[in-house]
């Protein structure tokens, strides 16, 4: 069960939450979009926000700023989340200019409330469960989107409620967090977004 629930935690690592929410908003629009419109979301945004965190990892880990990729600590965590921070603050000002879609940005600056709200907590020594912070922040773009479109998505969006659950679980087993924690981070995730709504939806 805990070798499950491992791998679990590393499927739906929080670094790949930003490329998801925009592969999913290219399978749920109604849009026409061209591949290579989606190519000059995706690559880029892929390639920031999970390419580049992977190298970052290594490189502080080989210099012993980072020990585990878990980041249990809150000393460890830190300039992985200001590093984190700064690459999304990069899509959103440099990468979805280039390639303007709404949705997109304003999932991006739910993504950067959510992030920044996650590090004040830190910096007041208080860390909570990135992993559900991003699931949060995923299943509710995917309800908005939903909506938006006035697209019918209930099996999508209960298969993102059961992987939310089945995480919030393996992050308790593992005991990698609180139960508060990860109900914080749920929170800061779908109420991040939703301050975003209002401007698109």
């Amino acid at each position: 069960m805990r070798l499950f629930f491992q791998i679990l935690s590393y499927l739906f690592h929080p670094i790949l939450i930003p490329v998801a929410g925009v592969i999913a908003y290219f399978m749920i629009t109604p849009k026409y979009s061209p591949l290579e419109f989606q190519g000059g979301n995706i690559l880029p945004i892929f390639i920031l926000t999970v390419i580049i965190p992977i190298l970052s990892f290594f490189i502080l880990r080989n210099i012993g700023i980072v020990h585990s990729f878990g980041l249990p600590t809150i000393k460890e965590r830190m300039l992985p989340m200001l590093i984190h921070l700064v690459l999304l603050l990069m899509i959103l000002y440099q990468v979805i200019p280039n390639n303007y879609t709404a949705e997109i940005y304003f999932y991006f600056v739910g993504l950067v409330i959510a992030n920044l709200s996650a590090f004040l907590l830190l910096l007041m020594n208080y860390k909570i469960s990135l992993h559900m912070l991003g699931l949060g922040c995923l299943l509710m773009f995917l309800i908005c989107l939903s909506i938006h479109f006035e697209i019918n998505i209930t099996i999508a969006l209960s298969g993102i409620v059961l992987i939310t659950g089945l995480v919030a679980t393996a992050r308790l087993y593992l005991r990698a967090h609180s139960r508060m924690e990860v109900l914080i981070g749920l929170f800061i995730g779908t109420i991040s977004q939703l301050l975003t709504v209002t401007f698109w939806l």
